[in-house]
């Protein structure tokens, strides 16, 4: 099974519910943070990394004494990642989305493929609990790639809980497509309402069963609920603003090692969750 956590926008707890949930549930769990621009959950799992990798994307090189100017490149590139100038072909890697296009369609074959590195990947495992994350490098514009290869560590023997990027953009389809199921976070205000609306929008266009967490649950108002009782989406958990919890939070601890009863609650939600991936 793969559970993904993800919101609307950032700040709602999606580390809170990811984190907290793979502990909770303990070993035949892997936990994979696919926030690569920002990753933070291995600051509260700690985790023992064993492997580190680098994740590199195919970019293109031209070799301008076969190069014939036709401009054949520049007109299947939809990103302006290599361009005609003058008499000679400039190509820019920042922007390449690695199709190979540019490669299949040039009559000389003057343009072959080289790497270019764009973050590292790592794993590692903490009482039993499985873990990985991609960070990306600083200046990189895209997320997708890492993503993907931070997704390619999916077991299908464990339960896999995935923490998306916040927001509804590629790299958060990337992270929840083909899941079983989808926890929204979201927070009691206006701007929480409105970001969940689009999450929601987004995970019902992929067809994924979703369901909500509210965190700090009382403050704002009850427009949230409204919405889900509107939409007919569960609310699975309720977490209040609590003072320990944040404090809990601020020094990179899990609330089901820090305060009585989380586990419980947090054990029950994957109980709810697992019930309506089902269908029940």
């Amino acid at each position: 099974m793969i559970i993904s956590i993800a919101s609307g926008k950032g700040g709602t707890g999606k580390t809170t519910i990811a984190t907290n949930l793979a502990v909770a549930l303990g070993p035949s769990v892997k936990l994979l943070d696919c926030d690569v621009e920002e990753p933070n959950d291995h600051i509260f799992i700690n985790p023992e990394i064993d492997h580190t990798e680098t994740v590199s994307i195919k970019v293109p090189e031209v070799d301008m004494d076969k190069c014939t100017l036709c401009g054949r490149c520049q007109e299947i590139c939809q990103f302006q990642a290599i361009v005609l100038v003058g008499k000679t072909v400039l190509s820019f890697h920042e922007l390449c989305h690695s199709c190979g296009g540019c490669m299949e369609v040039c009559p000389e074959n003057a343009i072959s493929e080289v790497d270019r590195e764009m973050g590292i990947f790592e794993s590692g495992s903490r009482d039993g609990v499985e873990f990985g994350h991609g960070r990306l490098f600083v200046g990189q514009v895209m997320a997708v790639p890492l993503i993907e290869r931070v997704r390619a560590a999916v077991q299908p023997d464990k339960l896999n809980i995935i923490d998306a990027p916040p927001g509804t953009s590629c790299p958060v389809i990337s992270s929840v497509k083909d899941t079983d199921f989808v926890i929204l976070v979201t927070e009691p205000t206006p701007f929480g309402l409105n970001d969940l609306k689009l999450a929601v929008g987004m995970v019902s266009v992929l067809e994924i069963p979703h369901g909500i967490v509210i965190n700090r649950s009382d403050l704002g108002d009850k427009k949230v609920w409204e919405y889900a009782e509107q939409e007919d989406i569960p609310i699975l958990m309720e977490i209040p603003f609590d003072r320990r919890v944040a404090e809990a939070y601020s020094r990179g601890k899990l609330l089901v090692e820090e305060l009585p009863g989380w586990k419980e609650e947090f054990i029950h939600l994957y109980e709810k969750v697992a019930d309506h991936a089902r269908g029940r």
